[in-house]
């Protein structure tokens, strides 16, 4: 049984190859003029990023599982697969405490206004006329309140580490809804009353540029923005001018509409003021590679008995 790992260099460790696997080829990446001859022949796809869809799938007849090495399954064209009797699974839950730890380190480095004074201590510091130097205010975590959109294993990890700080929570009913659940707030009341606002929901037709020049037109002044989800979820040319203008207080990003991103993004553009940005990698921590290969592995072992787990077609 042939297996091809197309993107293996996404992750920092290999997965590993299974004893039961005649032939295993790992690819650190593939162009997308690549993957047909790359996947010629094989069996099974190991898949970050890189996109199946249906013209490429139907060119490849022996293929029959697709294993993706994310929990985001929207590179894989779901009902071209079904169609073709091609099994798809993921790695649900595995960066969970990763990417939430990592929310949190964004609402301190931006409330406590981290990357101004750790860039301009050495400089100014040993001019000060007093023992201290106030540059930017200093904003306590405790008291202020976040805003999450989306109420998966994530948003709900983000919640719960969140109150253990003190923290006010609450979650964004779905953009639109007129009708507000149990347990939520309507999305424009989590946009008016939220200090910090973070984002947890997936990327999709509803929620694509759910948050633009409106949305960020209701934010308080001083509101922070944080996304790990999807680029996509942001218009990131509205948010770029909300940063300019002064419109809210800063933003923490993880993730872009593309990735890696053009040169000329409006959001790499060193003009922009309180915005941090990190090349997607909330996910990686330790325990959260440590769950992607240890899923990689279940997910496989599942497909060669054929009980696969995980299945998302």
């Amino acid at each position: 049984m042939k297996i091809v790992t197309l993107d293996g260099e996404t992750l920092p460790l290999q997965p590993q190859k299974p004893e039961w696997c005649s032939s295993w080829q790992f690819r650190a990446s593939t162009a997308v003029d690549e993957i047909v001859s790359a996947l010629t022949g094989a069996t099974i796809a190991i898949t970050n990023k890189v996109p199946l869809r249906a013209a490429t799938l139907a060119q490849l007849p022996d293929l029959r599982y697709i294993c993706v090495a994310a929990t985001g399954f929207d590179c894989i064209d779901l009902d071209a697969c079904r169609e073709r009797g091609i099994v798809v699974s993921n790695v649900p839950g595995y960066s969970t405490r990763s990417v939430s730890e990592g929310v949190i380190a964004f609402i301190f480095a931006l409330r406590r206004q981290l990357t101004d004074y750790v860039n301009s201590t050495r400089a100014v510091w040993p001019d000060s006329p007093h023992f201290c130097v106030h540059r930017q205010p200093v904003l306590d975590i405790a008291n202020a309140t976040l805003g999450i959109v989306g109420k998966g294993d994530i948003g709900n990890a983000v919640g719960k580490m969140a109150a253990a700080l003190g923290m006010k929570v609450l979650f964004a009913e779905r953009k639109g809804n007129k009708t507000v659940r149990d347990g939520y707030v309507s999305f424009d009341e989590m946009l008016t009353n939220s200090d910090v606002i973070s984002l947890h929901c997936p990327l999709n037709d509803q929620t694509r540029q759910l948050i633009d020049r409106q949305s960020l037109s209701k934010m308080k002044p001083q509101g922070l923005l944080i996304n790990t989800a999807r680029g996509g979820l942001i218009n990131e040319a509205d948010l770029a001018l909300a940063l300019r203008e002064g419109k809210i207080g800063g933003a923490a990003l993880d993730v872009l509409s593309s990735e890696p991103p053009d040169r000329d993004n409006p959001l790499l553009q060193a003009s922009l003021p309180n915005l941090l940005l990190t090349p997607h990698i909330a996910w990686a921590s330790q325990s959260g590679v440590h769950n992607l290969l240890q899923g990689i592995a279940a997910n496989l072992a599942g497909f060669k008995q054929n009980a696969p787990i995980n299945v998302v077609s």
